[in-house]
């Protein structure tokens, strides 16, 4: 907790930290203009860069300036300009690395300006993202592929963490088809297939991720024990698997919608089966509302962070009752559901 006692000088400086816009749209300009690339790769004079950035020679030099005074770049003698430790990072263009997330021309900074519908989000409750970019996020993917790319390399860059714990911690030896419902691309059963050889799986999407999904399972060897489905989680879902898996996507959805989803795989899985829900869970250490994903959450797609026990009141609200937990790392969490017990 941020303490209240703070000297009237200092929390106008803080004050200063927390609403200041022009520094992070600085650094945002300068990975558009690919300057820390530029300077990188031996083009360090003003007028270069300038020519290479297709700027204005002045402009640019008072951008550069400012940042230098920040600690993203340096400058070693009048117009010569060189990276520091932050300015590297600023050439990272793999995925999830800083160069692709704050280039404002790509689709992740399109999500991060999304914020400007969070005073819409507030009001209403819903997402801002439509008020900002004319469509929802969903149909932003499916009018762009482009977006639809980076959105699916992305998830699959989550799921890199996430798919080797969930296969590791949940009882596999136990399940013979498991259903990815909301699957994405692919990258998490298709860890599961390659770590367990006997288990078979079906993924349900939309069917641009499940075009993605059936190429990655092919290019792996395992279209004979994977199928992608082109389907819907808030419509029936297909019957037949032991265990219906719901991975990092209850969080893009409000209650409501998120108990709908559950009802579905709860359908699914009758009275045999199980619905395994896979969340990163803000508690301890992981404390709730510190992080900015919560209000991410809210103003891109309506959807919110949740703890055990909302997740369980979901559940429940679905017809499912808590069966058994496991926890991974960085408040990764299994929750096992089954079949509520008639009285």
């Amino acid at each position: 907790m941020v303490s209240d006692d703070v000297v009237p000088g200092n929390a106008a400086a803080r004050l200063d930290e927390l609403t200041d816009l022009v520094t992070p749209l600085a650094v945002r300009t300068a990975v558009t203009l690919r300057v820390p690339d530029r300077i990188a790769s031996g083009t360090t004079e003003l007028d270069d860069l300038a020519v290479a950035c297709e700027a204005d020679r002045d402009s640019l030099g008072r951008l550069l300036r400012y940042l230098v005074h920040r600690g993203v770049f340096t400058e070693s003698s009048p117009d010569e300009f060189g990276l520091t430790g932050i300015g590297e990072l600023l050439c990272d263009r793999t995925d999830g690395g800083y160069g692709t997330r704050l280039d404002l021309d790509g689709f992740a900074a399109r999500m991060d300006l999304a914020i400007l519908g969070l005073p819409h989000a507030v009001r209403t409750g819903g997402p801002g993202y439509a008020e900002v970019h004319g469509r929802d996020l969903w149909a932003d993917l499916d009018a762009n592929p482009g977006y639809r790319s980076h959105f699916d390399e992305l998830m699959a860059s989550l799921q890199a963490d996430t798919a080797p714990q969930v296969a590791a911690l949940y009882p596999w030896h136990e399940v013979g088809r498991v259903a990815d419902v909301g699957g994405g691309s692919g990258a998490l059963l298709a860890e599961l297939l390659t770590a367990h050889p006997h288990l078979r799986g079906t993924l349900v999407d939309r069917p641009e991720p499940v075009a993605t999904a059936a190429r990655a399972f092919a290019g792996r060897g395992l279209a004979d024990r994977a199928e992608a489905v082109v389907g819907d989680f808030f419509r029936a879902l297909p019957t037949g698997a032991d265990v219906y898996l719901v991975s990092r996507a209850l969080t893009d959805w409000n209650d409501a919608a998120a108990t709908a989803v559950l009802a579905r795989c709860a359908e699914a899985a009758g009275p045999t089966g199980r619905v395994l829900v896979v969340e990163v869970l803000p508690t301890e250490p992981h404390v709730p509302h510190l992080s900015p994903y919560d209000l991410r959450m809210l103003v891109e797609v309506g959807g919110r962070e949740r703890d055990h026990d909302a997740h369980v009141a979901l559940a429940a609200a679905a017809g499912l009752a808590p069966a058994r937990t496991w926890s991974g790392k960085a408040g990764l969490a299994l929750l096992e559901f089954t079949a509520q017990r008639s009285p």
